[in-house]
């Protein structure tokens, strides 16, 4: 009997990690109207603190990626839960909406951004070079799906225990993870002596000399000066504006705006997160095999025509063509993420995972302009309906953005290392 590659328990712990830190970034869709409700501040203050999470989520992602290459990704992504564990925790005492921003925004989104999107290219960028794509949709399905499937039972904590409740019960999921992560997650194939997945020799690590800071922005001044990162960077802002930003922040409160128990909306989000993971394995199969553009163009060009239907599906249950709706964008969610990542590893090669971050930071640049522009649309509007409008039609757009990389030329592939700028070629 062949032994279990030890890339595939290094993953493992990577997908429950990833899963742990996604209870927190749950928990807006369904704390909007209770903090409402309690002190009395406004949906767009509130959506503000999502804005500040979700924006560090991002920013922090490529400095978060070099630091593992620095000092691992053990202690990196230790020191990230424990930040979100902190963040969780101490909003129960907050009494000041700065506090809320402190505590929701600043630090779970410094924890969970350190375990972002970068943290997956990173783990399969060292233990995999075969079933890469699809073990980096697996991954991303466990950031996401988690995110959403801890929406039903924080819903029904908040319903019968109160916010605060559900607000220690996050905080308890991310300790929980940290043994694990310090017993099970390693670092390198060729600590233990064994190839990568798929490898057929024994790599060293290459250890980069300079600081983590000056690699990632280092790897961004490279990368900038490429037409495919501004693409790239433009097409997954958009994702991140009509996925969490304005869906996973605002499904919730629009939903009950139409007289649907925030319960009820709660689950057909989790069902949209059941769904992410057929369409993020899904897409991370077919990125092994199919032109990662292609992908691209066709998964935003649905996203868009969805979003500028769904204001039509709104009423007070959840009727079969809301259903309909929850079901394709779940499997349209994060299916965008594999091909992406093949992408900034096609065109900026050893450097791709920071790079990667730097694309991911534009996602949730994305993200924090649409969680704070719904909640001012609400506020102005009255309803949600001009928000999906929008999102639909920046979808199409970043459908056509996708569909404007040209393949990678054969040479002139940026890498960064120690804080500089180097260059490889391929013939």
């Amino acid at each position: 009997m062949r032994r279990l590659h030890p890339a595939w328990l290094v993953a493992g712990v990577a997908f429950v990690a990833l899963v742990g830190a996604a209870g927190f970034r749950a928990t807006p869709g369904v704390l909007l109207h209770p903090l409402h409700a309690e002190f009395g501040w406004p949906l767009a203050t509130i959506s503000a603190a999502v804005s500040v999470n979700l924006l560090l989520y991002g920013v922090t992602a490529p400095f978060a990626a070099a630091l593992m290459d620095r000092f691992g990704i053990r202690r990196v992504v230790a020191v990230a839960l424990l930040l979100v564990a902190a963040g969780s925790g101490l909003t129960v005492a907050m009494t000041e909406s700065w506090q809320l921003i402190l505590c929701w925004g600043v630090l779970v989104g410094l924890g969970t951004g350190s375990m972002a999107l970068a943290f997956v290219a990173t783990v399969t960028g060292r233990w995999f070079v075969r079933r890469r794509g699809l073990v980096t949709g697996v991954l991303t399905a466990g950031g996401a799906a988690g995110q959403l499937v801890f929406l039903p039972l924080l819903a029904v904590l908040v319903r019968d225990h109160g916010w605060r409740t559900a607000a220690l019960v996050v905080a308890g999921a991310a300790l929980a993870v940290v043994p694990l992560v310090g017993w099970l997650l390693r670092e390198h194939p060729a600590d233990l002596g064994r190839p990568a997945y798929g490898a057929t020799e024994v790599v060293p690590p290459a250890r980069p000399a300079g600081g983590a800071a000056g690699r990632a922005v280092g790897a961004l001044a490279a990368a900038a000066r490429t037409r495919p990162f501004w693409l790239l960077a433009g097409g997954f802002a958009i994702c991140g504006a009509t996925t969490n930003g304005l869906v996973g922040t605002h499904f919730v409160p629009a939903a009950h705006d139409h007289g649907m128990p925030e319960t009820t909306a709660a689950g057909l989000l989790a069902l949209v997160g059941i769904f992410d993971i057929a369409g993020s394995v899904a897409s991370g199969w077919l990125t092994d095999r199919v032109d990662s553009r292609l992908l691209l163009g066709a998964y935003y060009t649905l996203r868009g025509g969805s979003l500028l239907v769904l204001p039509s599906l709104f009423t007070g249950r959840a009727e079969p063509s809301m259903l309909v709706f929850v079901v394709f964008y779940g499997l349209d969610w994060v299916a965008t993420v594999p091909p992406t990542v093949a992408l900034c590893r096609e065109w900026f090669g050893a450097s791709g995972a920071v790079v990667f971050g730097w694309v991911f930071a534009a996602h949730q640049v994305g993200a924090a302009l649409a969680a704070t522009g719904a909640g001012l649309v609400r506020d102005r509007l009255g309803d949600y309906a001009m928000a999906w409008y929008v999102a639909g039609a920046l979808s199409i757009g970043a459908a056509g953005l996708s569909l404007l990389l040209r393949r990678r030329p054969a040479l002139a592939l940026p890498v960064v290392a120690a804080g500089r700028r180097a260059w490889s070629y391929r013939g």
